[in-house]
């Protein structure tokens, strides 16, 4: 099949061959080919093809089966077969030969993808053709003449002959029928149920040994073959000959249209400007909550509906929010497990996310929404599933969720969709590959999510969900890191950006103690006034008042009457009765101390504790007297138990029951740092970067592949040296790579006639892993997985070649 389909690569021009590229970026990452043959495998891997067949609307899957349900499929066999016009047909066949799924031979004939014919283990419904099991090892001369003369056909001849005089008849569906209105009762039932359930079905083995039954009668007539004694299969020729003429199968070559009502965009825009910097602040709010709260998981995994419910209501959000936000910040690693804590806290990632301007904020949170794979607003039996728990759909629910934003992304302007039965219909026909019950019951969810993230807004798709439904980037998957090129995709930037241009970033203060905020307020500003005051209210306007007991919270928080007075003044004018309630509520604050104290030391000797205070070398554990026989230390009691010990005195441990045990020290476990949550309850360790004075960087950006059009042109330049190559790589490798023992050289030949993958050395001791090699003169042109590129390495100073696997 790969040399069917490397045939008509080498005819095609560079416009066919750029789009085939362009359609197909699985085929020219990295490292992209160099060489027509290298393609044709790329093209024709078997997962590769499976994940186009993903991207395709159904016209294309429903050719793709009815071509592999005929023996040589052409054009215009297929659209009679469909019973459509020819042009139908040409057009969405044009689909696949764009995508490498399908190609013509030169007689015109229709050849499929080696992984499409896997997708289809019986196309239509359709059995293996007659030819399969005619040329069985079990079907032998005798038994083939028998068939013949039972068809009324000659017996003589080879095997060949006869198999070819058996299908035929049997392939002519007039006949077909004819032989059957003429067989014993009860065999066109039977054939029926083959027909139209097979083409394999359980049956009794042994009726079709007992002479008179139908299943002997078909049997005989090549009309069913079993290849178990328990099992029986219809030929594909004999099943189309029974459906009959009228026959066709489904093609819906236009999609099913969705119900759709004009909304006015300046309402949408000016909706999507209130909700998207609601999202980032009240992500903020979260995780500002969970840095003081841990959120702890359930032994199943997952955070309970109970925290879920406390987290909401200590936020001011409502519970599908939260549900949904948890979700997203795990994605996007801004919440992470932490093993001392015992639950969910803030991960350094958030501590970076949360000094980065809104819009780069907003985008990671949108990310993290398009790769996840769980619907956090999806209810089976009427119930939510556990948040953060494991999905068994897993990435089905992300694919889901792009195509409902895709078929939303598809309306024309200013308009929204009127109801989600025809969008559910206009969905599946574009991507006909997702289960249609999980759409059915994803669908909704995926709406509501979009709607709370701003994506959505009067049942239309806002400028930040057409951005994020038009990404072109790979969106990765949950647990893929290496996945910022969505984050920084021009378009979402932009919209973004829009989106959060009319965020307030000051407030009016009022002399009855509250704050007003005319729109929505940055995340910086919510963050201020939440620490200082209580909120009452949301929407078009948000309204804080000041209360003593929020006041003495900020001042809990470490703040002070100053501080605080001179953060609220930067955002608007502050009236006297709140600088009051201010500076009173300082006045009384600190009234009463606590101090935190990490173990009391004792002696009946003041003397020798008064010795112990001043002692330089245990200054570190900031000792000091608070009555006349007890030291109190800041630090912990196994510490100030070695520092007294290293110091020449002689403590023993005292329990609270204040008797003295001397107890074995366990060696310590190493630390457990920050991990990340995963489905299911699921932890891993979060990277980190020691020894580094720097922040890591917050993205790294791969190589670009090369434009699709301009790699064509040199994959073709190239296709016509094949020829001029072939033959010489051997004579090159052998005359310049002199360093190289023979077996090393046959190895190196490989990596260029064949793209397979070695180490190399050179006489500097550098080592690299290269494959897709190319003979440049008296240097070796390959790509070098190390450097990201390819590489020229010079044949005289590579001194060991290896195999790498």
């Amino acid at each position: 099949m790969e040399d069917h389909l490397l045939g008509w690569l080498r005819t095609l021009d560079e416009d066919r061959l750029g789009r085939i590229l362009a359609n197909r970026p699985d085929a020219i990452a990295a490292p992209w080919p160099r060489r027509l043959d290298t393609l044709a495998h790329r093209l024709g891997n078997g997962s590769a093809v499976t994940d186009v067949l993903r991207t395709l609307p159904l016209p294309c899957l429903q050719l793709a089966e009815a071509a592999l349900a005929l023996t040589r499929p052409t054009p215009r066999t297929l659209a009679a077969f469909l019973g459509a016009p020819v042009r139908d047909v040409t057009t969405w066949l044009e689909r696949l030969h764009d995508h490498a799924l399908a190609w013509p031979g030169g007689d015109g004939e229709i050849h499929l993808a080696e992984g499409a014919t896997r997708w289809w283990t019986a196309p239509l419904g359709l059995g293996e053709p007659l030819e399969h099991y005619l040329n069985s090892w079990s079907i032998s001369n005798d038994a083939l003449r028998a068939l013949a003369r039972n068809l009324g056909l000659p017996a003589h001849g080879n095997k060949r002959q006869t198999i070819a005089r058996v299908i035929g008849a049997l392939s002519d569906g007039e006949r077909v029928r004819q032989l059957v209105g003429d067989a014993p009762d009860g065999t066109a039932a039977l054939l029926e149920r083959f027909t139209w359930h097979g083409p394999t079905l359980d049956v009794d083995g042994g009726r079709f040994v007992t002479h008179g039954t139908p299943e002997r009668w078909c049997a005989d007539h090549g009309l069913l073959f079993r290849p178990s004694w328990h099992v029986a299969e219809i030929p594909r020729e004999v099943a189309l000959g029974l459906r009959g003429p009228d026959h066709h199968p489904p093609f819906r070559p236009v999609p099913p249209e969705v119900a759709t009502i004009p909304v006015d965009p300046e309402e949408v825009d000016h909706l999507m400007t209130l909700a998207a910097p609601h999202v980032v602040e009240r992500c903020a709010a979260l995780l500002d909550n969970t840095s003081k709260t841990p959120l702890p998981l359930l032994r199943t995994g997952g955070v309970g509906v109970r925290e879920v419910r406390r987290v909401a209501k200590e936020t001011g959000c409502d519970e599908d929010e939260t549900r949904l936000l948890l979700e997203v910040c795990a994605v996007a690693r801004l919440l992470a497990w932490d093993e001392r804590s015992g639950g969910l806290i803030p991960t350094e990632r958030y501590d970076r996310w949360r000094l980065d301007e809104g819009s780069a904020r907003l985008r990671v949170l949108l990310a993290a929404w398009w790769r996840m794979e769980r619907s956090s607003l999806r209810k089976t039996d009427g119930k939510y599933g556990t948040v953060l728990g494991d999905d068994p759909s897993g990435s089905a629910v992300a694919r889901v969720r792009r195509a409902v934003l895709s078929a939303l992304a598809r309306l024309p302007a200013g308009t929204a969709y009127a109801d989600r039965v025809s969008l559910v219909a206009n969905v599946h026909w574009h991507a006909p590959l997702i289960d249609l019950p999980l759409l059915r019951a994803c669908a909704p969810a995926v709406l509501d999510e979009a709607r709370l993230l701003g994506l959505l807004a009067n049942d239309a798709l806002t400028d930040l969900g057409r951005a994020l439904a038009g990404l072109t980037v790979a969106p990765g998957d949950e647990n893929d890191d290496a996945v910022p090129m969505v984050e920084h995709d021009p378009a979402l930037v932009e919209a973004a950006t829009r989106a959060l241009a009319s965020v307030r970033r000051s407030a009016l203060f009022g002399p009855d103690l509250t704050a007003v905020v005319t729109g929505p307020p940055a995340a910086e500003l919510a963050a201020l006034l939440d620490r200082a005051a209580e909120r009452e209210s949301r929407g078009a306007a948000s309204v804080w008042r000041f209360t003593t007991e929020s006041v003495r919270r900020a001042l809990d928080r470490g703040h002070d009457a100053d501080e605080l007075l001179d953060e609220l003044s930067a955002v608007g004018t502050i009236p006297q009765p709140l600088e009051y309630l201010v500076r009173d509520t300082a006045r009384r604050h600190g009234e009463v101390t606590v101090t935190t104290v990490g173990c009391i030391v004792q002696a009946a000797d003041t003397a020798l504790l008064a010795e112990i205070a001043a002692h330089r070398k245990l200054a570190r554990l900031g000792l000091r007297l608070i009555a006349g026989a007890v030291l109190v230390s800041s630090a912990p009691a196994d510490r100030t138990l070695s520092a007294l010990r290293e110091a020449g005195y002689a403590p023993v441990p005292v329990p609270d029951t204040g008797e003295i045990t001397i107890q074995r020290v366990r060696a310590e476990e190493p630390g457990h740092g920050k991990l990340v949550l995963l489905p299911g309850g699921q932890v891993a360790e979060l990277t980190e970067y020691p020894g580094l004075d720097v922040e890591p960087p917050s993205h790294v950006l791969a190589e670009p592949p090369p434009d699709p059009y301009e790699h064509a042109r040199r994959l073709i330049a190239a296709g016509r040296n094949d020829e001029a190559r072939n033959g010489r790589t051997w004579a090159v490798i052998g005359r310049m790579a002199t360093r190289l023992p023979t077996a090393q050289q046959s190895l190196l030949g490989f990596v260029v006639d064949r793209g397979v993958r070695a180490g190399i050395t050179l006489t500097g001791g550098l080592t690299a892993t290269i494959s897709h090699g190319e003979l440049k003169g008296a240097a070796l042109d390959a790509w070098c997985e190390e450097a990201g590129d390819y590489l020229e390495f010079p044949l005289a100073e590579i001194v060991e070649v290896r195999g790498a696997y």
